[in-house]
């Protein structure tokens, strides 16, 4: 994908709507043998302008866990970049658990704890998508 996009599509993400990327290679082959044809792996270049509005979570936290609640459930923010850990479909059940009420605070911190570490950044607006240099793509198959 040279040109990556930002679009707003019927489900949302950790970080709400945004082109998504990470510097975790082994992730990235995960994400591109989850649907059809072949896995298409994108590298691109980040330098990061310096008047862009950027949120860093370097580990889950507090703050993490609720701004994922938030943007899960539709709310959205005024940020062109956020990186931090991914809630993946593990993390993300206790999380959504953790929104209905289901659990506390607490017992998500106890599920969560001994999750492998991840890693995502979105990209949530044009400026920050001119950030981006498309450096090529490969073809990666999941061993």
């Amino acid at each position: 994908m040279e040109f990556p996009e930002v679009r707003k599509t019927k489900f949302t993400k950790d970080f709400s709507w945004g082109f998504y990327c990470t510097k975790n290679l082994q992730q990235a082959v995960r994400w591109a043998n989850r649907g059809f044809g072949e896995p298409v792996v994108n590298r691109y270049a980040y330098r990061p302008a310096p008047d862009l509005r950027i949120l860093k979570f370097e580990t889950m936290t507090d703050e993490w866990l609720d701004f994922i609640a938030k943007c899960r459930a539709g709310g959205t923010h005024g940020y062109d970049v956020v990186e931090g850990p991914m809630a993946n479909d593990t993390v993300w059940n206790y999380v959504n658990d953790f929104i209905r009420g289901n659990i506390s605070r607490k017992q998500f911190w106890v599920l969560a704890e001994f999750r492998y570490p991840t890693h995502q950044i979105s990209f949530h607006t044009l400026s920050a998508l001119n950030c981006l240099t498309y450096e090529g793509s490969d073809v990666i198959y999941d061993k």
